[in-house]
């Protein structure tokens, strides 16, 4: 998370147009006037207000859907080695599944993702107390975060279409401080990547932690588990949790642990050592590794391999850190897309984000957002074959 001393400008508010321009010809104006995206009715909220879906494509094929409800990706396709497009992630079918209640499903996670210990910290001499919806403990913004609320949507048509979210989050909304002002701009990329850029200001000094909460499976099969799927992560240490999955404080090295994945392993290779204290912590993954530093802001972290299917996906980020999920909570009381129940490790997480319980680790970054600062951060999942 970078803060910068400026404000946000009304141009990435409302930036762009419904329809994609090109002055060059005609023909090539014709062709340019192509849709990239789709909105349909969603269906109506508990409040009798209505949700949206919005798909957007792009020339290659690839297709991504997203509800104004929670920001929820509820479909991502992407290309196998014969050149089909299959889905990748973990979803319902309407709605009315998603206000059932998944696991976050492809959800916005806000104010704060992830845990705080306690559910409280201290700030400017200050303590405040939040929800608590883990135990002991706050995650993912609360009973109410932002992944159940409608966010207001602009989507911007053109050869990577766009779809804007803002929400503002008030005043002590779970038990948060400050007027805080998010958006959240997907973007489909013409090389198979979905970008999404999440920025904020707040009216009084808060902390903020934002994140997207995607299950993905990429055998383009979510009745599969992902124990076959390879993954590489350029990351030399992790923070270790207690029991209820609060950090230590430690970064410890993943040399000689299940947690080395600086070259690449199977996920399911080492996930059930009950030898190694963590993985017995977390049930197997559910962890956050320490990103190693990179010349550059936007850094290449994570490769993940299927080899049946041939998809690759790689993972860019702003962040300091990642949340490396295996699904280990999944127990079948979610009904997938295809009808049947979603297991244990039927998906798994890449959250990028500052580590867990920050407000209350000094050693840590930072998630301190003071008025006049603008946070801001950006995530790329790139889609290709081996």
């Amino acid at each position: 998370m970078t803060f910068y001393s400026t404000f946000l400008t009304t141009a990435l508010i409302v930036a762009g147009s419904m329809a994609c321009t090109n002055t060059e010809s005609k023909e090539e104006n014709t062709e340019m006037s192509t849709k990239f995206i789709e909105v349909a009715d969603y269906g109506v909220l508990p409040d009798s207000s209505k949700a949206q879906l919005f798909t957007l494509k792009n020339a290659q094929g690839m297709t991504v859907k997203i509800t104004n409800y929670g920001g929820i990706i509820t479909s991502l396709t992407a290309p196998d080695k014969d050149g089909k497009y299959g889905e990748v992630t973990l979803g319902c079918n309407t709605l009315e599944d998603y206000l059932k209640g998944t696991p976050f499903f492809g959800a916005l996670v806000g104010r704060y993702g992830n845990r705080i210990a306690n559910g409280e910290f201290t700030l400017e001499g200050k303590k405040y107390t939040l929800e608590k919806n883990n135990g002991v403990n706050a995650l993912h913004g609360g009973k109410k975060g932002f992944d159940k609320v409608l966010w207001t949507a602009v989507p911007v048509d053109g050869e990577e279409p766009q779809l804007k979210l803002s929400y503002t989050s008030k005043d002590m909304e779970e038990g948060y401080p400050g007027n805080l002002k998010v958006q959240v701009t997907y973007t489909l990329q013409k090389d198979n990547s979905l970008k999404i850029d999440y920025s904020a200001t707040t009216d009084k000094t808060t902390v903020v932690n934002l994140t997207n909460h995607t299950y993905f499976n990429l055998a383009g099969d979510d009745s599969r588990d992902v124990l076959d799927h390879e993954v590489t992560l350029k990351a030399d240490k992790f923070t270790p949790v207690n029991s209820s999955l609060i950090p230590t404080g430690e970064l410890k090295d993943v040399k000689g642990t299940p947690f080395d994945f600086t070259t690449a392993h199977k996920i399911g290779e080492r996930i059930n050592d009950e030898s190694d204290d963590q993985i017995k912590a977390g049930g197997g993954y559910d962890h956050c590794w320490v990103l190693n530093e990179s010349s550059t802001p936007l850094k290449t972290f994570a490769t993940v391999t299927e080899a049946t299917s041939g998809r690759v996906m790689e993972v860019s980020t702003t962040e300091p850190g990642v949340q490396f999920y295996t699904g280990n909570f999944l127990n079948g009381s979610v009904i997938g897309r295809n009808g049947k129940p979603y297991t244990k490790r039927s998906g798994f997480c890449l959250e990028t984000q500052h580590f867990p319980d920050s407000p209350n680790q000094p050693k840590f970054p930072s998630t301190t957002l003071k008025p006049n600062e603008v946070y801001k951060t950006t995530t790329i999942y790139k889609f290709s074959v081996k």
